[in-house]
């Protein structure tokens, strides 16, 4: 079955207790009984979080999160409390970290396309529809949709995919009341960050968020607009018709899918873990990374 190729232990902190290890992130509940959540350097594709690191990706996904939460403070209050590392904690730890509230999570990825692309875009070819909204004529991979929509999604175990679902089928699980915040909320975040992004040259196809709440307060919580969770184009090479050059880790993708990779998914038992990263995919893909943080920042990494 999918899932990790090498999972890693806990890290043992003082004064720390291990909650769960992501596909990225390994969370703690520290004596507070605030969440520590650490952004490693794993990175995952089709299902698989893979056996090569990328060295700085936890890095620069904490940082952009990080400069996002402040775009988007006057849209939506965030988890963040601090990003002090604890004591007792490895020195690796520097400039990963998240101090976070707790908050009661809402099970849903709250996900926002302007674009067609991916999922979406093969849903659309069989039916016109993506999570059963109807869509026009004509659109092909890359096209710009009439408006943006709020496309959820179901959050899966690690090695599966999270599942589409319907507008409808989120207001049957967390209630309509807090269905229709989550899609207004997350159409105007996404509103206010495709036009930062579109400033900067980048087009914000898609990109998925997760809320919980704080009381009655609805917080934007996990990471946030990170090549990990989000679209991000080139505008100057935007070609609708094709699929999109991208700030993210279609680099690896690609090159598992190539003969260099000689990886055969399926295998003889059904599922074979992907083979380690070559070393000019693991630069070409952290430069990528890097490329990203520096143009929505317009600072240097």
């Amino acid at each position: 079955m999918p899932g990790f190729v090498e999972k890693p232990e806990p890290i043992e902190v003082p004064g720390l207790v291990h909650l769960h290890t992501g596909k990225v992130r390994d969370l703690y509940r520290n004596e507070a009984g605030d969440l520590v959540m650490v952004a490693s350097d794993r990175t995952s594709a089709m299902d698989w979080v893979l056996p090569t690191e990328i060295p700085d990706k936890g890095r620069v996904l904490t940082k952009l999160s990080l400069w996002w939460f402040d775009q988007l403070a006057d849209f939506v209050p965030n988890h963040v409390l601090s990003t002090e590392v604890p004591a007792g904690a490895p020195a690796d730890w520097a400039g990963r970290v998240l101090v976070c509230k707790s908050l009661k999570m809402i099970p849903v990825e709250c996900v926002a396309r302007g674009y067609l692309t991916g999922s979406g875009l093969l849903e659309y070819e069989e039916s016109r529809t993506v999570c059963g909204l109807a869509l026009p004529e004509g659109l092909v991979d890359g096209s710009e949709l009439p408006a943006p929509i709020f496309t959820p999604a179901m959050k899966a175990a690690v090695g599966e995919h999270d599942e589409n679902v319907s507008y409808e089928e989120v207001a049957r699980e967390v209630g309509a009341e807090t269905a229709a915040q989550l899609r207004q909320t997350t159409l105007a975040v996404y509103g206010r960050a495709r036009d930062v992004a579109r400033e900067r040259g980048i087009i914000l196809a898609d990109t998925k968020f997760e809320f919980g709440f704080d009381g009655e307060e609805l917080v934007l919580a996990d990471e946030v607009l990170t090549p990990d969770s989000s679209r991000f184009w080139p505008a100057d090479q935007w070609e609708p018709g094709r699929t999109q050059p991208s700030f993210d880790k279609q680099i690896i993708r690609n090159w598992l899918k190539s003969p260099e990779a000689a990886w055969d998914r399926q295998g003889p038992d059904g599922e074979n873990p992907p083979p380690p990263l070559s070393p000019e995919i693991v630069e070409r893909t952290r430069s990528r990374y890097i490329e990203a943080y520096e143009l929505l920042t317009g600072t240097a990494w």
